[in-house]
């Protein structure tokens, strides 16, 4: 087990990972294997973490099914496109009952709770208030009016991190995510404490193409630096390339490009009047598409993510090849659904480090060898606020500046200021939208928290900051790639 991880819900899964990829690269692969080889991680010693051995046995055959990309729930249709789903054997930790009557209630002859309660929810017991929830509302009422605040009011972590409303329950409290409104960001994954939501894995057909010796490149998000104690970003190339690809490719090199052209596309939104909204982070793009459509079409920079915009390079020039993107991002799985896309699968950095893992890969024993090297605003696409200043930086090396800039730092800020343009009171030429706050290095899928990536990333990009926009293009050109969503 890594150092990397403290939350027990993710060492758990990482094990679950770990396992399927050995599995995978031994070619001795199939689902009953890895649930046989699996068990063993729920021992009858006891449970680790659960009621009982049969509920975490339950958990982990759902993890497994998630872990070899398929559908939590075996009973469920098969839908790629909703990548965040909910293990339903694990999600029964949390408090159910919004609205609870604690032990400092005191009975008090007051009784503000009683005369609050519109529903006639609430009767005074034998020792104290207490609610009858077939009547009530969780409008909260009864609890602001408490004198001892002996009513408390409680959001499950799901439900009050999803920025689009898209977690309710069924009739027995099991959380359930709305297809149509969810935006795969993962917030609620993130915050589940009890790893009851997870994301679809593809780590096995990854594995099965590099063990096939079928030729791939890897395309590394910005935000890997910093992800590996003691390792630069010219190691973490040579380790991913030693589990079987071919080459291995910076991501930034394509936020260059996108900055390039958002730059131009931004004069012409100014030009206009209109405010353009940025459109790397997939979350943030799925917020407009399915909750603001009207400024989908009218805001949003119709420039695709540096992540395809590398894709769609390396396709033009090796056809034949394929291409996996790595980052921190559930919701770039999703968008690799997409009809037009040129990545052909979408893998996580825990997915990542449980291949390294698995094939004894370190990788701080790298020598590392630089190259193919991005600008330093292409690599800051990792950090909120990376993204706008690039672009900003590009209309500057274009020859025209002057513009001014919001940054939605997380889902929630992304949401109030699509409100702010919806309802014409946004005031600024450019919003910079990432639904995870801290932006790439604070993302679902990371392995060190985003303060200690974004540190070890300034320090090792300090040689690098020379380099503008326009030479990193010179050196790896663009030119030939359709830089325009579909």
């Amino acid at each position: 087990m890594p150092s990397m991880f403290t939350n027990e819900a993710r060492v758990f899964k990482f094990d679950v990972l770990v396992e399927l990829c050995r599995q995978a690269y031994n070619d001795d692969f199939s689902e009953e294997s890895v649930q046989a080889k699996a068990r063993e991680l729920v021992s009858r010693s006891g449970p680790r973490f659960r009621c009982c051995i049969y509920k975490e046995r339950e958990i982990l055959r759902q993890r497994v099914r998630l872990a070899m990309g398929k559908m939590a729930n075996d009973a469920a249709e098969y839908n790629p496109r909703q990548i965040v789903q909910v293990i339903d054997a694990a999600c029964d930790g949390c408090s159910i009952k919004k609205i609870r009557v604690t032990d400092n209630c005191r009975k008090c002859m007051a009784k503000s709770c009683l005369s609050a309660c519109n529903f006639g929810a609430i009767h005074i017991g034998v020792n104290r208030s207490e609610i009858d929830y077939t009547k009530c509302k969780e409008c909260g009422a009864c609890a602001r009016a408490c004198p001892y605040n002996a009513i408390v009011v409680t959001e499950r972590p799901c439900h009050a991190h999803c920025p689009v409303g898209a977690i309710s329950w069924d009739e027995n409290d099991i959380a359930v995510i709305d297809e149509e409104k969810c935006i795969n960001c993962g917030q609620c994954e993130n915050a589940c404490p009890f790893g009851a939501i997870e994301d679809i894995s593809w780590v096995v057909p990854v594995v099965t193409l590099l063990r096939m010796g079928s030729p791939a490149y890897a395309i590394i998000a910005p935000s890997i630096q910093g992800q590996f104690e003691n390792t630069n970003l010219a190691q973490i190339k040579e380790a991913i390339a030693a589990l079987g690809f071919e080459d291995v490719f910076e991501v930034a090199l394509g936020a260059d490009a996108v900055a390039d052209t958002e730059a131009e596309e931004l004069r012409e939104h100014k030009e206009a009047g209109v405010p353009m909204t940025t459109s790397c982070c997939p979350g943030f793009v799925n917020m407009m598409r399915i909750h603001y459509p009207k400024l989908y079409a009218e805001n949003k920079s119709t420039t695709v993510t540096p992540m395809m915009a590398m894709a769609r390079k390396l396709k033009k020039e090796h056809p034949d090849h394929g291409v996996v993107f790595i980052g921190p991002c559930v919701a770039k799985k999703q968008e690799a659904m997409e009809k037009a896309t040129d990545v052909d699968y979408v893998l996580t950095y825990e997915e990542l480090a449980a291949m390294l893992i698995s094939r004894n890969i370190n990788p701080a024993e790298m020598k590392g060898e630089a190259a193919n090297q991005a600008s330093n605003y292409g690599r800051n696409f990792a950090s909120t606020g990376g993204v706008s200043a690039a672009v900003v930086e590009a209309a500057k090396e274009q020859g025209h500046e002057g513009y001014t800039l919001v940054l939605a730092n997380g889902a929630f800020e992304c949401k109030k200021n699509l409100e702010l343009i919806k309802a014409g009171r946004f005031t600024c030429d450019i919003l910079e939208g990432m639904c995870c706050e801290g932006g790439c290095l604070g993302g679902p899928a990371t392995i060190v928290p985003a303060m200690t990536a974004k540190g070890r990333m300034i320090k090792e990009n300090i040689p690098n900051k020379a380099v503008t926009i326009t030479q990193s293009l010179e050196a790896n050109t663009f030119k030939h790639v359709n830089m325009k969503r579909d």
